[in-house]
Order: structure tokens, then C-alpha cells, then sequence
């Protein structure tokens, strides 16, 4: 796990990948609570019989929104940002799904610090996010996900 407690330490992994977090089991229970979070309860999430037989996975699916809301967990797998005021997750960008998470798939996050800026004190970073599917060659998504870091001077 990397260690930062500056913008400067940050700064020196620029265009480096961070890391790999550990592999992730989405369940259907997860899916379930998350539909009921959501008011999303479409059956290819939660119906895992009509899944079964109507579905082109053959079996249910992991909402998008879901995998995505994973990266917090995930990203604090591969690093400790030390030294802080406040930590703000500022954006995503150009973010595709490439491909549905069946369920009982295991996940894991690749991050790149793809840029890294000094906004008058606050550390603006830019992170090139994959969620990779154990066993599959395409990703669950991919983008560029902001955060800002207001470390303590």
C-alpha cells in the first residue's frame, strides 16, 4: 500500500500506475440491499429465477451504480492519504461500463494517477479507474475519477 501525506509525494507517482486492490465478491444480497438503497428493483438485478431463464448472463446483475459506488472501499486498498483536512470526491469522467458483473463475481480496482495539479493549496487528482472482473477480458467499467485533497500545511 503507498503512503502520501503531500501533495508533493503524491505528485511523484504522476503518469505511474498505484496499484491493485484485492478482489471484491459481489452477492446477491449486496444487489438486493442496493436495489432497496436505490428504488432500483429491476428484475435482472433481483429476480435471480427470471434471471436464470430470460436474461442473455443467465443469472443476475450487479447494478452498474454499484460497481461503480465500490471505488471508495477499493481505492483505500491501494493507498493511505495521510495529513488531511478534508478529502472530497470531486468527479467522474468519461466513465463506460464495458461489461455486466454477474453475480457472485469477484471485482478489483487498477488505478493510474493519470494527472495531478495544485489548486492554490487544494491537490486536484485524476485517477484512471478500471474495475476489472475476475476471469474476463473486458472491464466492468473504465474513466477518470476526480478527487481533491486538502492536506494540512
Amino acid at each position: 500500500m503507498i503512503k502520501i501525506y503531500s501533495h508533493d509525494e503524491f505528485a511523484a507517482y504522476e503518469g505511474k500506475e498505484l496499484g491493485l486492490s484485492n478482489w471484491y465478491k459481489i452477492t446477491q444480497e449486496q444487489i438486493n440491499k442496493f436495489a432497496d438503497a436505490t428504488l432500483d428493483h429491476q428484475w435482472i438485478h433481483t429476480d435471480p429465477e427470471r434471471a436464470a431463464t430470460e436474461s442473455p448472463f443467465k443469472a443476475t446483475i450487479a447494478h452498474g451504480y454499484l460497481t461503480l459506488s465500490l471505488l471508495p472501499f477499493l481505492w483505500q486498498q491501494i493507498i493511505s492519504i495521510g495529513n488531511l483536512k478534508m478529502e472530497i470526491n470531486y468527479g467522474i469522467e468519461n466513465l463506460k461500463f464495458g461489461q455486466a458483473v454477474t453475480v457472485d463475481s469477484e471485482v478489483r480496482l487498477i488505478a493510474k494517477l493519470k494527472s495531478i495539479v495544485n489548486l492554490r493549496g487544494t491537490t486536484k487528482v485524476v485517477l484512471d479507474a478500471t474495475l476489472e472482473i475476475k476471469d474476463q477480458k473486458k472491464p466492468a467499467f473504465n474513466g477518470d475519477v476526480v478527487f481533491l485533497y486538502h492536506f494540512i500545511s
